[in-house]
């Protein structure tokens, strides 16, 4: 792939996203929309999607951002369903579809079926849990989809590795593919954890936010490649670089509690920076293989009709296997503990229904399908299928998706109440604690300063009114309704604020104009009025809003 015509596509799809965000649409949907009309107008450069850089440069940091961001008691806490989907259902989806594709394509041999079950196993949640999280889906159904995709794509990838290992010839037992699985697991977690303990001691030790990021950014590569050619018993076991991201990430993110606030700050913006480039490329890239897709189509030794048949086909058992699994996997085994008398309560339909229609395939899916040998019988049948299966589920689910959820109503109503409860309790004790905290600096200064008991009185009442009044207006902003919120006087006081600091900039800036202000004392005065104005802004934001 060319450096200028990959960049050209970056800077396409971001542009695409930008449109999708300032029009409330679906981002990866419109990029597959336009990119797949992109590829059909001929003289336009083809694009050829390389499985390495999918795998080794744009999975890791994706799947690192992602566990950074999730939460360890909440993953704990539905560690059923997120093994069940990301496991259980992403190898018996694999072995349904080498079946069903055993059946169209009886000469294809059960390997290399079973590759294809393979690749089209696992679900990419990117799309899922940027609709969910727009729309407000519950917590309990954002933390199962979002566990399922980081455990997903390590269970396909190490059955994937299997599979070919059988077309070529080399796969042993049944045995051996679980002993191959079970090196995978074990490696990738220590790996991921031994990644995570390194940078968390050498974070510690640098009190430097600007490094402490950029270590954090080497983290899914080097935790990636070194589980990938780690071989401990030899060259067909190998770790699971997935499951070595995803566990640094999840150390790493539950460690982030004692970094500074710079170094979090910093991070969210860079990672969320990295999140939006990438997410965009891939989608692009996804789309723009249509060329080659319908090329090996071409070449392919059967007749179209019948391949195209046999891909919607396979495009349909790929999205309903995952309904009934779904339900199953969910009130089976609760029917089995309400015969031994154990009390639990039933999850919601509702939300089953929704994670059941989740099923949207990504990018994983075209890279491991590209990344396909080329003596590998039926590769150009797996790569169309494959392509079939991505691009149909993204455009069929993700387009039917917030429908589904709109129509369904899955919320939780207590969920905001309870939050709101929580966080309120939590400012209390904030408070009371500052409170006391300023009591004590205020003694320790008495006695080991010569200030004036009234001054000192005075300083303290001053920071106590700086106290109150951020619990107030965090207050009003939980216990008020949206209109109220907007006319509160802690509104009115941040918009002003906000003015007054709009202001001050300009006058900076006009002083550097003039002549009168050095450009290096403008951006050091520049960076506190944004640092502030930042502040204010996503206060109104999320809480005036």
């Amino acid at each position: 792939m060319e450096t200028l015509t990959l960049v050209g596509v970056l800077a396409g799809s971001l542009g695409l996203t930008a449109v999708a965000r300032r029009f409330n649409l679906s981002a990866p949907l419109l990029i597959v929309v336009v990119g797949l009309g992109i590829a059909l107008i001929p003289g336009v450069p083809r694009v050829e999607l390389e499985p390495e850089l999918i795998l080794t440069v744009v999975l890791p940091p994706l799947l690192y951002s992602t566990s950074l961001e999730s939460s360890i008691s909440h993953f704990r806490a539905n560690l059923r369903p997120i093994i069940t989907l990301g496991v259980l259902l992403v190898v018996a989806t694999a072995f349904v579809i080498a079946f069903v594709v055993h059946l169209l394509l009886p000469d294809l041999p059960w390997a290399s079926a079973l590759v294809l079950g393979a690749v089209v196993s696992p679900p990419d949640a990117v799309t899922a849990v940027a609709i969910g999280r727009r729309l407000g889906l519950p917590r309990g159904v954002m933390t199962v989809l979002t566990g399922e995709s980081l455990v997903n794509d390590a269970a396909a990838l190490t059955l994937y590795k299997v599979a070919l290992a059988a077309v070529v010839g080399t796969a042993g037992s049944l045995g051996h593919g679980f002993a191959v699985f079970a090196v995978a697991t074990v490696v990738g977690i220590l790996v991921g954890l031994a990644a995570g303990g390194v940078v968390e001691l050498i974070r510690t030790r640098l009190d430097d936010p600007l490094l402490e990021s950029a270590f954090g950014i080497v983290v899914p590569f080097a935790a990636y490649v070194t589980a990938e050619h780690l071989h401990p018993f030899g060259s067909e076991f190998s770790g699971s670089g997935v499951l070595a991201v995803v566990t640094a990430g999840l150390f790493l993110g539950h460690r982030s509690l004692r970094a500074s606030p710079a170094t979090r700050v910093q991070d969210r913006s860079v990672w969320a920076s990295i999140d939006v480039m990438l997410e965009a490329l891939v989608f692009a890239l996804m789309a723009l293989q249509l060329p080659f897709v319908l090329d090996g189509a071409q070449h392919a030794a059967r007749d179209n009709g019948t391949l195209a048949l046999s891909a919607i086909v396979v495009l349909l058992a790929t999205m309903f296997v995952r309904i009934p699994a779904v339900f199953l996997s969910s009130y089976l085994p609760r029917s089995l503990q309400l015969l031994r008398r154990t009390k639990h309560d039933p999850p919601a339909w509702r939300s089953l229904a929704v994670i059941s229609w989740t099923g949207m395939r990504g990018v994983v899916t075209i890279a491991a399908a590209s990344g396909v040998p080329a003596d590998t019988p039926g590769r150009a049948e797996i790569q169309l299928f494959a392509f079939a299966v991505a691009v149909g589920t993204v455009l069929i689910q993700g387009l039917t998706l917030p429908p589904l959820i709109r129509l369904l109503k899955v919320q939780d109503p207590d969920e905001d109440a309870r939050d709101q409860a929580e966080e309120l309790a939590a400012r209390e004790v904030a408070q009371k604690a500052a409170h006391e905290r300023l009591r004590e600096l205020a003694r320790d200064q008495l006695s080991t300063l010569d200030i004036e008991p009234e001054k000192m009185k005075r300083l303290e009442q001053r920071l106590e009114r700086v106290v109150d009044t951020r619990f107030r207006f965090a207050q009003a902003a939980i216990t008020l309704s949206g209109e109220e919120r907007r006319d509160s006087p802690q509104a009115q006081f941040a918009k002003a604020r906000r003015e007054l600091l709009i202001t001050q900039r300009a006058a900076m800036i006009e002083e550097n104009r003039a002549g009168r202000l050095d450009d290096d004392v403008l951006q050091k005065v520049l960076r506190e009025l944004d640092l502030e104005e930042m502040s204010v802004t996503t206060t109104l934001t999320n809480r005036m809003s």
